[in-house]
């Protein structure tokens, strides 16, 4: 055969498998996806390690991979969401890091407007991390920095200036296994991200228990299998036989779906029953994780803690204690009761304390996040080292 006409052949098959539409599922998908909707869209790299982080859609990531465009996309996104008018009480894009403000109900609420009831029909997400973008300050190939000015009123009818900053940075496998003391052999693939998110009272009203504190709520939407569980490690002062975790939020979780053992909440992550549980500051560990046994990814996040400090309570409820809220919070999606569902996802949370703020100052929080693929052996160690539990445990926790 003529040497021209097969170079010919391979050059139109390499273009054809360019052509090629990115599979579902896939990281290039999203991406190109996320980039019809937001052409300001800011892509981070470091070797095969991507990371999506949206100045439109609020400063959130989006979503992330460990292994380059054809790689697995970790975060949950909402495609739905971005068709037609927005929604009256959120619009939940999705995003596998996204900050809102607390609290979302009680009596400072930033949810509900001055005396309504805390009921959905009055239940709105302020514009300013719902829907409004968010302002670029500066990026690199590794980081990139936003901000973002918010004026809002809470329930207790105080006006609150609100300035909120933050930034996303890619670590190194050297630092993610700094980071999470924990090793990293060759055989796995991973991708983490730091993200420092800083609160400053931009008023002229000093933030306190009268007027009300604002507080930084981190949640990471991510996708669920049938084999996902959430771990959420937790400490016990010696004898303490007391129940580590608010486990009714939407009413109580299922015995079959939530399991306390050794130090350790497993909690199913599905996405076919809606429930929410929470863990006071007192007992929470700044550290929660998941692992998708289907796909063999290792989630795991890690925040900053201040059990000394105040939490708030963010039930719809004005009559508990304001400040007697959780730290760490675990959410999977499920279906509502006329069979409607938004998901199904799963979320692991975050929340920062409640800082007493006079004007001009601030705060800062970190959150991050990290993704883990490759052999179970591998993933175990990390598994141990991190969230002190097996990965054979985490698969047997509910068979």
């Amino acid at each position: 055969m003529d040497t021209r006409l097969v170079e010919r052949l391979f050059l139109v098959a390499g273009l054809l498998a360019g052509c090629a539409a990115p599979a579902p599922g896939s990281f290039k998908f999203d991406l190109d996806f996320l980039r019809k909707h937001d052409p300001g869209l800011v892509v981070l790299h470091s070797g095969d390690e991507r990371v999506i982080v949206s100045p439109k859609y609020q400063g959130k990531v989006f979503t992330s991979t460990d292994s380059g465009d054809a790689g697995p996309s970790f975060g949950w996104i909402h495609y739905k969401a971005f068709e037609g008018a927005p929604d009256a009480h959120m619009n939940a894009y999705g995003g596998e890091n996204r900050l809102w403000l607390g609290p979302e109900g009680g009596r400072f609420s930033l949810f509900f407007p001055p005396g309504a009831k805390m009921e959905f029909a009055n239940w709105k997400t302020p514009a300013a991390f719902d829907t409004e973008p968010w302002k670029v300050l500066g990026a690199t190939d590794t980081t990139v920095k936003l901000m973002k000015v918010m004026k809002l009123t809470n329930y207790a009818g105080h006006e609150l200036k609100i300035t909120v900053g933050r930034m996303i940075m890619m670590w190194s496998r050297v630092g993610i296994s700094r980071r999470l003391h924990a090793p990293l052999d060759e055989h796995v693939a991973a991708v983490g991200y730091e993200t420092e998110n800083i609160l400053i009272n931009g008023g002229t009203e000093a933030w306190n228990d009268t007027t009300g504190m604002p507080c930084i709520w981190m949640l990471d939407m991510l996708k669920p299998s049938p084999s996902t569980v959430i771990v959420v490690p937790y400490q016990s002062a010696p004898g303490d036989t007391s129940k580590p975790a608010t486990t009714d939020y939407f009413g109580e979780i299922p015995a079959d779906r939530i399991k306390f053992a050794g130090g350790k909440i497993f909690f199913r992550a599905d996405g076919r029953s809606r429930g929410k549980l929470g863990v006071h500051p007192a007992r929470a560990l700044n550290v929660i994780g998941s692992y998708d046994a289907e796909h063999g990814v290792l989630t795991i996040a890690r925040f900053d803690m201040d059990t000394a400090a105040k939490y708030l309570n963010q039930e719809w409820n004005t009559m508990k204690p304001p400040f007697s809220g959780d730290a760490v919070n675990a959410y999977n999606d499920g279906p509502l009761a006329d069979g409607s569902q938004m998901g199904p996802f799963y979320e692991l949370e975050s929340v920062a304390p409640a800082w007493p703020l006079a004007p001009g100052s601030m705060k800062s929080y970190g959150h991050d996040v990290f993704h883990f693929t490759g052999p179970e052996a591998s993933l175990d160690k990390i598994s141990r080292a991190v969230l002190g539990v097996s990965i054979a445990e985490i698969k047997a926790a509910f068979q």
